[in-house]
Parts: structure tokens; sequence; C-alpha cells
């Protein structure tokens, strides 16, 4: 038997349907089915029209009715969207004409009149049964939602976020889409009369596969999974005189947070990008602030306490461990037995001086795309920190090198020596006793370990090829200071194809 959840909603206009699809295109993605059933002129089209133009972010977006062309496909910011109208379907063979037998992978699928080829409908699927409500007024609509299957769960989620919506005093707000990031999470602006907040859903992390001594990837390496660690984090930081989102309203047990919004302005400019140099200094004037703070373990937490977790050695092994597993074999060039375990070995070896030095939180995604420049504020309060849920303890270096040799862009390196000299300005400011030239060999490493972490989401892209001959050329100019682990390094880059230049 197929489980199904339901629930009912009025929809007193057009402008009350657009803010229910919204919603629910907060919540679905590609590969998902929503079905639109009622009479004629019931609002399944508009109903459509409110879902694609939303993800689009574009209100006047020509969205016709596919009742003669079938079938309207769209290439939208965050997925392809195909748009379908059964009405004029005699037999369920004509599907296969026209792109709907096989349901497209990767596609968010809009079905209107379903009923046309009924058998054709997945099992998992979401059902919006809309009907006329003239006692409310002349444009009202019932809308009964139904997720069978899978769907379901969307459904039930969809029904706990209007909840938290309508308890926040956020129900009638108008939703804006804001780009998402390369996790579960998805994020929408409500504008209020005259005021501008960020909705972020934040639902449950599924468990991944228990390859890592028993622990999925995600546990393995401490990544947040739920909502819980962002809370307690911002609250922390915010607590330390960090501009981190103010969080308004939360729902925990749901993964919905209502929070300040930064707005877009960045520490980046031009094409190609490079750092604006009075922002870099003001984000790297917050770190050593940060660093040279006693920082607690535990943070307090809805009436309870979150344990920051420990960025250990075989944490830190594994991100590294995703090169060798993941980057070198899709580039035809796997490592031996021994090969690997001389990887290993190096980077173990590598990692003991790091790992001795003292403890810090480790905001962990510390560079330009999640940097927010505040102007209206003042001192490092003008750097707006988004992205640090999943904060752990480390080493001080690690968050200045992920800075100072960003990933994304390329910071000259006049610059980021100027920086990191800035930075050991600083610490020596306030406590004489600062290992200035040990920090700074650290910084000189390729000691941030998970440089091999992007190797999978990213491994075609420019990014990649950025960030490994970033590495390659920090290799080359430092010249790792030890001729044995230099020569181990060469051997293992040159198995994967690298020439240094």
């Amino acid at each position: 038997m197929t489980d199904t959840t339901t629930f009912s909603v009025a929809l007193h206009n057009e402008t009350a349907t657009a803010q229910l699809m919204a919603d629910l295109a907060l919540l679905v993605g590609p590969g998902d089915v929503i079905t639109l059933t009622g009479d004629l002129g019931a609002g399944k089209t508009a109903a459509a029209r409110s879902l694609i133009r939303y993800l689009a972010g574009d209100e006047t977006l020509e969205v016709p009715s596919p009742t003669f062309t079938l079938v309207q496909g769209y290439e939208l910011p965050p997925f392809p969207v195909m748009h379908a109208d059964l009405y004029r379907v005699e037999d369920e063979s004509e599907l296969e004409e026209i792109g709907l037998s096989p349901l497209p992978d990767a596609t968010l699928v809009l079905i209107e009149w379903p009923e046309r080829a009924p058998s054709a409908m997945p099992a998992d699927r979401i059902d919006i049964a809309l009907t006329h409500r003239p006692a409310l007024g002349s444009s009202a609509r019932a809308a009964d939602i139904t997720g069978h299957g899978r769907a379901a769960a969307i459904v039930a989620r969809l029904k706990a976020l209007r909840e938290f919506l309508d308890a926040s005093g956020y129900m009638e707000a108008t939703r804006r889409r804001m780009a998402g990031d390369a996790s579960t999470r998805s994020y929408a602006r409500l504008l209020r009369d005259d005021s501008i907040v960020i909705l972020m859903n934040f639902p449950q992390r599924p468990d991944g596969a228990a390859l890592y001594n028993g622990k999925s990837y995600s546990a393995a390496v401490h990544l947040a999974e739920n909502v819980k660690p962002f809370v307690a984090i911002a609250e922390g930081l915010r607590a330390q005189g960090i501009s981190a989102p103010a969080i308004h309203h939360s729902n925990l047990d749901h993964g919905f947070l209502i929070t300040e919004d930064f707005g877009n302005e960045g520490v980046i400019e031009g094409d190609p990008p490079r750092p604006i140099g009075e922002r870099y200094e003001a984000a790297t004037d917050l770190l050593a602030m940060l660093h040279g703070k006693a920082l607690p373990e535990t943070l307090p937490l809805d009436g309870k306490t979150y344990e920051i977790p420990l960025f250990d050695v075989e944490a830190m092994l594994i991100e590294i461990g995703l090169m060798p597993e993941w980057y070198l074999p899709d580039r035809n060039a796997p490592l031996s037995d021994e090969k690997r375990a001389e990887f290993f070995a190096m980077w173990r070896e590598l990692l003991s001086t790091p790992l001795a030095a003292p403890k810090t939180w480790i905001i962990r995604d510390y560079h330009s795309p999640n940097l927010i420049w505040l102007a209206e504020r003042t001192g490092i309060a003008r750097v707006g920190v988004i992205d640090f849920q999943d904060t752990v303890l480390g080493p001080h270096s690690y968050d200045v090198v992920s800075l100072l040799q960003d990933a994304r862009i390329d910071v000259p390196e006049n610059i980021e020596l100027t920086l990191l000299s800035r930075y050991i300005k600083a610490r020596r400011a306030q406590d004489t006793s600062f290992d200035a030239a040990g920090f700074a060999e650290l910084c000189r490493r390729p000691n941030k370990p998970d440089s091999g972490s992007i190797y999978r989401p990213l491994a075609k892209t420019s990014v990649f090829w950025r960030r490994s001959s970033r590495m390659i050329a920090g290799l080359e100019r430092d010249r790792w200071r030890d001729r044995r682990t230099s020569a181990a390094t060469a051997g293992l880059f040159s198995n994967a194809g690298f020439r240094r230049r």
C-alpha cells in the first residue's frame, strides 16, 4: 500500500496561489513530479506558472498554457522544468511521442490533467487538486495537496513550513528565490512591509553509506547534519562580536529558520574576480581577533549544549583521501596500494605539526563566497559571515589559508603575504609569545586538508583546476623544505598526470 500525506489550503486569490507554489518550490527538485487536477478554469496553469516564475526569478516570464503544444520546457537557474498538459491526449501511448514516457531525468515535471493517463503517473508524486470556492470570493480556490510514496515526506514538510510561516507572521510575505549552495539547504527572501529576511530550509541530512569506520562521510568529517549547529555557532560568533545573521524565528525540529538578511555585497570585484583590499584586511583582522581569544568548546542551544566537534587527524585524512578515492581514478591515474599507503603516511606526518598547535574555532568555509560586506557597520563587524554550520575545533592556520589562498579566485602572492603579515602583527600585539615564524611556515605549506573535498562535486570545473594549479604552485614556491616529502609528493602528482611548469 502506498503511503500518502494530505492537507488542504484555502487560496483566496492568485497571490495566495503564488505563495503556496513558492513554498513548494523551496522543497522540490529535479526528478520530482507534480500533478495538477481540477475542472476547466480551476487554476492549474496559474499554479504551474507561479512555480515556474518563482524558480526563474522573473515575475514577467511568459509561461503559456501547454494545451496546444502539450509540453513546454524551461531551462531555469536551479534545474530544468517540463510543463505538460494532457487534456488532448487520447491514448497513453502518445506520452512517448511528447517526451513523457519515460519521464525525463534530472527535471522537475508539472503535469496538468494527469487523469488522461492515470497508469502512466509515477507512484512517487505530489498531486494538487484545485476546486472553486465561491463562498470565499470570486477568485478563491481550495487546494488539496497529496503526497504519494516518497513524495509524502515533501508534503508533510510543506505543511510544517506553512505552519512555521504562519506562526512567525510571514505567511503573507512575498517570496523571492535565492540561489542555493551545494547542500540540501534552500533559501528564499521574505519581503514584508519595508523589511527583508531570509527563510532557510535545512532538512535533516539523509544518512549516507557507512564507508568510513562505520560512519557516513558527513558524520566522519563532522559536517552539520541538521540546523542545530548553525544556530549554536551563529549565537557563538555573535557573542564574540562577529556579524553572523541574527535568528528571528526558528523551528529546530523541522529545520526552518528566519534570519537577518545581509544582502549581496561581497568582498571581491572585477572579471576575473580579485580581492578588494579593505575588505580582505577586515576579514583578516576578524580571524586575528577570534584566534586571540580563549573560545569555549561547548555552546548553549535551546536550553541544552552543543559540543563543537574536534577536527582530528582521521577526519582530515578522510577529506584528503577524496583525491585518491575519486579524482585520480576519474583521471585514469589510480594509485597502487603502495603509493596510496605512501600518500597517507606523508599527509599524516605533515599534519602532525598543525594538529599539535593550539585549537580554535575553524569556520571551515571562510572564503570569498561566504563573506558579505556590511558597509554601514564598523571594524570587523563589516564582515558578515554566513556559512559556518560545519565549524570544528582545529589549528589557527586553517581559516587563514582558506581566506588567503582562496579556492575560487586568484589572490596575488603579494596580497597574500601582506595579509599574512597583517594577521601575524595583530596576533603578536595580543600575545608577544605568538610564534610568528612557526605560523608562517604552516601557512606556506598546503596544510589545508580539505583540498581533496572539491574533487567529487567539482572535478570537471574550472574551480578544481584553479585550486589544483594553486596547490602545485604553492608546492613549487615553498619547495616543502623537506626533500623526502617533496620527492614523494612529486611522484604522486606525476602518477596523476601533472607536470611542473
